[in-house]
Formats: C-alpha cells, structure tokens, sequence
C-alpha cells in the first residue's frame, strides 16, 4: 500500500541482519492519515479502537498527538515500505497512570503492525519489535517500556511475552471525554520490560 511521502526524516535507523533496514519517522498527519486509515479500520485492528473512524477523524487524531509533548506516533518502515504504526508516551501523563503506579522513567508504547501480503515471513513481527524497542531505549531516560493491550487481545499479550515483557495485573484504564478526543473505557492488561543491561 502506497500513501503520501511525508517530508519528516526519520528520528531512527536500524539495521537488522538479515532482515533489513528499519526506520522510525514521526507521523504527518496530513500526508499519512489516508496510510493509517486503512490499516486501523480493518477488523484485525479492532482493538485499535477506530475500526469505524473516518479519514477524516484519523487525521484530526493524530494532529492532536502531533500538538503534544508527551505523546508521539511514528510510521516504522522497513527498506522504505511503511509496516507499522506506533506511539509512545509519557506513562505519568496518560490515563494509564491511574491504573498503576508509574515510575520515572516508564515510556508507555502501541504498536500496530501493517496488513502483509502474501504468505506470513516467519520472525517478521519479532525483527519489527526488536527494531521498535531497541529506538524506545535508546533514549537514556528510558527506564521502563509499558505495555496495556485489551485484555482480550491474547495474540498481543502471548506476544509481548515471547518479547520478554512481564505481564501484570488486568485494570480497566478509565473513559476519556475531552473536547479534542474521546477515548472509551478499555479493559487492558499491563506488561512491563525493563532496559537492557550495559546499554
């Protein structure tokens, strides 16, 4: 699927053995709202949350958290093809921090990962993510990587796991009815991967 280039530059490159090259640049609304479209409306993304949301409304949703300094989304591509949406965020700034106790430190992430075509590769999911989390801590101030998938998504929790996330306690982070956004209750399940030794 090809979309708008967006003239940002990527903020992080990392190559992969074997693999390829993965890139991690900053969303433009604008230019990428019709990309992320029609990956979130599509029913394996149901627990995205905008299953039902326009173009219209993802743009608006990601110039919101293009606004903030606490939350960011960034398109990871691998040899120039997009291949995931994922965002991060300042865990005490977010409503999760009403559900736990965040520390200093904790980076909250959401990754969705694009429709492939053709068969499965096999370690696609896992290459992405290593790629992904190896950005995430390459900030120093990164102490923690937390992670609250629904609860009923168990394909991304079993996921999380073989990334060596700990899994803790389900919680239900609380509805969200501001004027600029409105996000539902969600029943999630925390999960939590702490930095690499020696990095």
């Amino acid at each position: 699927m090809t979309s708008a280039v967006s003239a940002r530059q990527p903020v992080y490159t990392h190559l992969v053995e074997g693999f390829g090259t993965v890139t991690i640049t900053p969303v433009d609304p604008a230019a990428d709202a019709g990309l992320i479209h029609g990956w979130v409306t599509q029913e394996r993304a149901r627990f995205w949350g905008m299953v039902e949301a326009s173009r219209e409304l993802v743009q608006e949703i990601y110039e919101d958290v293009d606004r903030r300094t606490t939350h960011h989304a960034f398109i990871v591509a691998r040899e120039g093809e997009p291949v995931a949406l994922c965002q991060t965020y300042e865990c005490a700034e977010d409503r999760v921090s009403e559900c736990y106790d965040a520390l200093p430190g904790d980076v909250g992430v959401h990754l969705l990962i694009s429709p492939g075509e053709g068969d499965p590769q096999p370690g696609f999911s896992a290459n992405l993510m290593g790629a992904f989390f190896s950005f995430v801590f390459s900030d120093p101030a990164t102490r923690r990587v937390v992670a609250e998938p629904d609860s009923r998504n168990t394909k991304a929790i079993a996921r999380l796991e073989r990334t060596g996330f700990v899994l803790g306690p389900e919680v239900v982070l609380p509805e969200i009815d501001l004027p600029e956004i409105y996000l539902p209750a969600k029943p999630a399940r925390l999960a939590f991967l702490s930095a690499p030794q020696g990095r």
